[in-house]
């Protein structure tokens, strides 16, 4: 009976050593956590990366082939293929829209969702933006997704383009602080003015706070011709993670040139 008290103070030692080795445990725990979290992410912004990387190739060869770019895929088309305006065709190069999403199914590229949009490893779909400017009038209009357009519009032609002051073809930013919105990078830094297609991944935070600062919400503007690319940032004002890149029209030139597509 004498003893009690001692095993009373022995089982209350015990209980405080299990409280503090449970708190270092969730303390190590944590510190392996964030690392592990942080490896995620990374690895899945380098598969992004690589899928848009596939993606370009997709696009090339898909120019090599039928001398022209597909359309984007729309959300109200319902599938992963490229969808033309009404009445509009290959023939014309009318798309339904110039922004939207990868038509997965048309290029036969993977990976995608069940219905055929190509998606990043976040599995949010690829967005996809083509140019649609003219070279000029009657056949050179709508050149870039016409085919045979740019075989109409001439190399000249498309020298002129990428010539222009202001540009007149897609471009991308490194910021969206400073630009004009629809006409020029401006003030912001111009990381390309001579791209025909944009394609992006939205990033992780797509389905939450995705598009509210200034430079996500330059990539979520549709039917823009203006796009931002810049390091990945978790800022409270102005987070970006998309995933970025843009087919230049002197590579598209140059694997057509190849193809016998042009000149």
């Amino acid at each position: 009976m004498k003893r009690a008290p001692a095993l009373r103070s022995q089982r209350g030692m015990n209980l405080v050593e299990l409280a503090i080795s449970l708190a270092v445990m969730a303390i190590v725990a944590a510190g392996m956590l964030v690392p592990l979290v942080t490896q995620i992410e990374q690895r899945n912004v380098l598969t992004t990366e690589s899928t848009i990387a596939d993606l370009k190739e997709a696009l090339l060869g898909f120019a090599a082939i039928n001398g022209r770019l597909p359309c984007p895929a729309t959300a109200a088309g319902g599938t992963g293929v490229e969808v033309f305006a009404a009445g509009g065709s290959a023939a014309t190069g009318e798309c339904a829209a110039f922004w939207g999403f990868v038509p997965g199914q048309t290029l036969g590229i993977t990976p995608v969702d069940r219905n055929g949009y190509v998606i990043d490893a976040w599995n949010n779909r690829i967005r996809y933006a083509v140019l649609s400017t003219s070279l000029g009038t009657g056949p050179t209009t709508r050149p870039y997704t016409r085919t045979n357009g740019l075989r109409t519009a001439t190399l000249a032609a498309i020298q002129t383009a990428v010539a222009a002051s202001p540009p007149v073809l897609l471009q991308v930013c490194g910021s969206g602080v400073g630009v004009t919105a629809g006409v020029s990078c401006n003030a912001a830094p111009t990381l390309t003015a001579s791209a025909v297609a944009v394609l992006w991944s939205p990033g992780p935070n797509a389905t939450t706070t995705g598009g509210t600062g200034t430079d996500e919400a330059q990539n979520a503007t549709s039917n823009d011709a203006l796009f931002v690319s810049r390091t990945r940032s978790d800022d409270a004002t102005n987070p970006f993670d998309d995933v970025v890149s843009w087919l230049g029209i002197n590579t598209l030139v140059n694997r057509m040139v190849a193809a016998g597509q042009l000149p």
